[in-house]
């Protein structure tokens, strides 16, 4: 897919002066751009927006603290990224694909198919060895092509710990098998702040997605993953937590193959004594089915998702919840919204809902998806600024109140960063 040149802040605050454009649904006042409240802001009715500093780019965010890269330097700020007082060295920046906050301050990041961990504020960090369930290092393959190892630990979602019982656990699943090479598909965790790292569910081979050196592997080649597992996926779509059953649910995508559907939905529940995970499948689906799908949330008990169905019309997409028993009912699903395109991506901060569109599959050029009553009315609007991007990988609002989301091409390169705070 071809992708569109990248927005200078120059070029994005001249076209957010000239307007916006945008839908509004559900009883937002008025339409079109409010005028720009500061020189790197702009402002629809329901939300302020701003790019990132354009000399790094910000990738992940917790409280007042934000981690960033160059192509060569890792950066921490303390204060919303207002400054950068802590940089380190680091050859293969341009690489990363991960990273994450603990809750005690350190940050666990990736790059294509290795993991790293800082304890002390970027002044050292040091290579994580994961493991798998019997306790055995869990080592990358060895890539035919050096250029495409694949993305070891590459997430969608921007919200991948949760603290139960006063403990906290790290849980997220890689998307992979798009660009830079095939990689298998795991769920990984830790509970003792990223010191520790290990495999919770490995999935099984994909014959589709081998290493063949290509950028999204292909059906021959090097098979990934666990060969005593029948079960396979491309890629994760979201993990996500629900403390009123304590358990974890998990969805995949992509494909309907030959062999079985890639999309499915699982449960997990893990044992904190016995450091022990028991999944069990509880759907898998055609992929223009509402369980080709991300964006897994729990307000209350309550199960929220929304679906990127594609293939075969009829499609079934919307924005759905249901309780979590009811998920493999879809008789039991309410419906709270359907932008009618392919959509994967939310993030719940009760009561704001904040989904964003496929830009590949939507008319809209950069779409957001506003509820700021939990479902109850919602506001569309297209950010024309940008260009055709894809907001993924939204974090919670930092200590400022904004929402961090990339901007992507097509849908997985890596373009821009995009700041957000309704209003």
């Amino acid at each position: 897919m071809m992708q569109q040149p990248r927005i200078s802040r120059r070029g994005f605050l001249g076209a957010a002066a000239a307007g916006t454009g945008g839908i509004l649904l559900g009883g937002a006042r008025g339409f079109g751009a409010e005028p720009v409240p500061t020189p790197d802001t702009a402002s629809t009715p329901p939300f302020h927006y701003r790019l990132q500093s354009p000399e790094l780019y910000i990738d992940s965010q917790r409280g007042h603290r934000a981690f960033a890269f160059t192509d060569r330097q890792l950066c921490l700020s303390e204060d919303n990224g207002q400054t950068w007082s802590r940089r380190a060295d680091f050859a293969d920046a341009r690489h990363i694909t991960f990273s994450y906050f603990l809750r005690n301050g350190n940050i666990l990041f990736a790059t294509q198919n290795r993991l790293f961990l800082s304890t002390d504020h970027l002044s050292t960090f040091f290579p994580v060895t994961v493991h798998d369930a019997q306790g055995a290092e869990y080592l990358p393959h060895t890539p035919r092509n050096p250029a495409n190892p694949g993305w070891y630990f590459h997430t969608l979602s921007g919200v991948s710990s949760w603290d139960i019982g006063g403990r906290e656990i790290l849980v997220w699943g890689n998307y992979c098998s798009v660009i830079e090479g095939a990689a298998p598909v795991n769920i990984y965790y830790s509970t003792d702040s990223g010191r520790t790292v290990k495999i919770a569910y490995a999935f099984g081979q994909n014959p589709y997605y081998r290493d063949d050196g290509s950028s999204g592997g292909g059906p021959g080649g090097t098979p990934l993953g666990d060969p005593n597992n029948s079960l396979f996926c491309r890629h994760i779509h979201s993990v996500a937590y629900n403390p009123a059953e304590n358990a974890f649910y998990a969805c995949t995508g992509d494909h309907d193959q030959a062999e079985g559907y890639e999309c499915h939905w699982l449960r997990g529940v893990y044992d904190w004594d016995a450091d022990r995970w028991s999944w069990r499948v509880l759907v898998s689906d055609k992929l223009n089915s509402r369980y080709k799908s991300g964006g897994i949330n729990f307000v209350e008990g309550t199960l929220y998702w929304i679906s990127d169905a594609n293939g075969p019309e009829p499609h079934d997409r919307g924005i759905f919840k249901c309780a979590p028993a009811d998920l493999a009912n879809p008789k039991a699903h309410t419906l709270l919204f359907n932008p009618k395109y392919e959509c994967g991506i939310m993030i719940i901060q009760d009561p704001i809902i904040l989904a964003t569109h496929l830009a590949p599959a939507s008319p809209f050029s950069t779409g957001v998806i506003l509820s700021t009553d939990l479902g109850r009315t919602w506001t569309e609007y297209d950010l024309k600024a940008f260009g055709r991007r894809s907001p993924t990988r939204i974090h919670p609002p930092n200590g400022d109140g904004w929402f961090r989301a990339d901007l992507r091409t097509g849908w997985i390169n890596r373009a821009d960063v995009l700041f957000l705070k309704p209003l």
